[in-house]
């Protein structure tokens, strides 16, 4: 956990450091990134044979659990890049 608490403090200070830079292939690259780390969870999920033969047990209810929490953080994540965008546009 510190490890990644680390690596994000880490990003934070070397983002305020190059904040006058255009980064212009960060946003394409941050996309990538967790799209395949999308991938990569459900790779991972997809082969363990003790949580596929579970999925019945766990039932619909946590299906609507997890999709909803999924489609909420995407419409959120969205609605905030909009209203970042908004902004540096009414900046310039």
């Amino acid at each position: 956990m510190f490890i990644v608490i680390a690596c994000m403090i880490a990003g934070i200070g070397l983002g305020f450091l190059l904040r006058n830079h255009k980064i212009h292939f960060i946003q394409g690259f941050i996309i990538t990134l967790i799209w395949l780390l999308l991938f990569l969870l459900g790779l991972e999920i997809g082969s363990n044979k003790d949580l596929v033969s579970q999925f019945g047990k766990l039932g619909l209810e946590a299906f609507i659990l997890a999709t909803a929490g999924t489609l909420g953080s995407v419409f959120f994540a969205k609605l905030l890049w909009n209203f970042i965008q908004k902004k540096q546009r009414n900046k310039e």
